[in-house]
């Protein structure tokens, strides 16, 4: 264990003689008692100056321990000169705001990138001193510095007795039966389907996180950025024949699914309180962007999508629906009417969709039969391994709806929800993603009731 810091031993000293202050003296003339004083205040400030530095300054008083203030990675000797690069970030930083040239922007990138390089240096080696210093007295903390923060919950379910009873009853419950697509037959070259290019590839490459967690071939992003670095034909050739068949292979359709425990529940002796993350193949994630940006270009020439539907789009956030909504509401609240609104939330929203109803309006909004046809593919014959203590590793044929995390879902989501919105008079609809706002305004609160109970209805119908 280490020695406590010294503190300031400030209860130990004399403070009534530091000042050169003793007992009075035999008495004198009158007014010597006063000059007395001021001499002995001169004489106090001449002579002890420099025993008040040594006293305040000295070891035993320190302000600040400089050791222990710094993070335990920069007390290796040697260790990378973390300082200098920080101050050589900041000055490449600050010349950068100042100047906005492309010099002083790509110079301060890289000595961002050299500073938080040096750092991940210096921890690295501090880490490895630290485990080739372990010892019997340290042994503790180094298992507790690899050991995970939080242990995940194992899924205790009532009647799942087993593993795989408790792997299928996290299946049905999650992934409940729907209705399948009819299947397409013999696949054939749509005449119709634009070329995949390279730079298509290259733009959704440079979208896409080193960091983000792979599938279950456990390929990341970044083996995929050097392939098509090095030999950009690879990924071309392998994804091209897929868009002119419109077509999507099961095996891009195998999934992990990781089950973890929702924090905060009261009981964990349900399903509901786990949720799953979906981890997709990275490749499958490539071609899936691809077909995003197509079909979002298509989505905005035919005005596919409602123009008060935001998130997932580009340029449009929460807050600009919730700056809508407020300037909607203050302009109602001008013309003294009162204003209600009704928010909704569509449960399990991504889940719920009809690949059958989405290929239907797909269709008729005349979407590129290829696009149409790639779509009923990739949501068809879904496959999932799910993921936590003790599991099976049973891969299992699953109905879903959108698969979450796929970059395509949230798109094909807002085509499917787009019919829900209209045009309300004295009122305004607004959604992002799955969540939605009905505001409507009357001379009074009663009418509004009213009038958000039969929207609800209306809505509820089309849904």
């Amino acid at each position: 264990m280490d020695p406590p810091p010294p503190s300031a031993k400030c209860k130990n000293h004399s403070w009534s003689t530091k000042g050169g202050y003793g007992p009075p003296g035999p008495p004198g003339p009158p007014g010597s008692t006063l000059i007395h004083i001021l001499g002995k205040i001169s004489k106090s400030v001449d002579q002890s100056g420099s025993e008040w530095t040594r006293w305040t300054t000295g070891t035993t008083t320190p302000l600040v321990d400089q050791e222990r203030s710094r993070p335990p990675w920069t007390t290796l000797r040697p260790f990378p000169d973390v300082t200098s690069l920080r101050k050589e970030f900041t000055k490449a930083t600050r010349t950068a705001k100042k100047r906005q040239t492309p010099d002083t922007l790509f110079t301060a990138r890289k000595s961002k990138l050299g500073y938080f390089k040096g750092i991940k240096r210096a921890k690295a080696l501090y880490w490895a001193d630290f485990l080739a210093k372990t010892s019997p007295n340290n042994i503790c903390t180094a298992k507790q510095l690899v050991a995970p923060r939080n242990t995940p919950r194992f899924p205790s379910l009532p009647g799942a007795l087993d593993p795989v009873n408790i792997n299928q009853a996290l299946l049905d419950h999650f992934f409940p039966p729907k209705g399948s697509l009819p299947s397409r037959g013999r696949l054939k070259r749509n005449p119709s389907a634009t070329p995949l290019s390279k730079d298509e590839i290259a733009h959704v490459l440079s979208k896409s996180s080193p960091s983000s967690a792979p599938g279950p071939d456990q390929v990341p992003y970044s083996a995929w950025k050097k392939i098509n670095l090095i030999t950009p034909s690879i990924i071309l050739d392998l994804l091209s024949p897929l868009v002119d068949f419109g077509y999507h292979p099961p095996t891009l359709k195998t999934v992990n699914g990781v089950v973890l425990d929702k924090p905060g529940k009261a009981s964990y002796d349900s399903p509901s309180s786990f949720r799953i993350i979906v981890l997709l193949k990275t490749i499958s994630k490539i071609l899936e962007r691809v077909m995003t940006v197509r079909l979002s270009a298509i989505a905005r020439s035919k005005c596919l999508l409602h123009p008060n539907q935001c998130g997932s789009l580009p340029g449009v956030s929460s807050s600009d629906a919730c700056l809508n909504l407020i300037h909607e509401v203050r302009i109602f609240q001008r013309h003294r009417l009162k204003v209600s609104t009704l928010f909704l939330d569509i449960k399990g929203g991504f889940d719920n969709v009809d690949a059958s109803i989405l290929r239907a309006r797909l269709l008729a909004s005349h979407v590129p039969s290829y696009i149409v046809d790639w779509v009923s593919s990739f949501l068809s014959e879904r496959t999932c391994t799910l993921v936590f203590q003790g599991s099976p590793n049973i891969r299992a044929l699953v109905s879903v709806g959108t698969p979450q995390g796929s970059p395509i879902s949230p798109r094909l989501f807002l085509l499917y929800v787009a019919p829900l919105h209209m045009s309300i008079p004295t009122g305004l609809m607004i959604s992002y993603v799955d969540d939605f706002a009905v505001t409507v305004a009357s001379p009074s609160h009663r009418g509004n009731i009213r009038r958000l109970q039969g929207l609800f209805s209306t809505i509820a119908t089309r849904g």
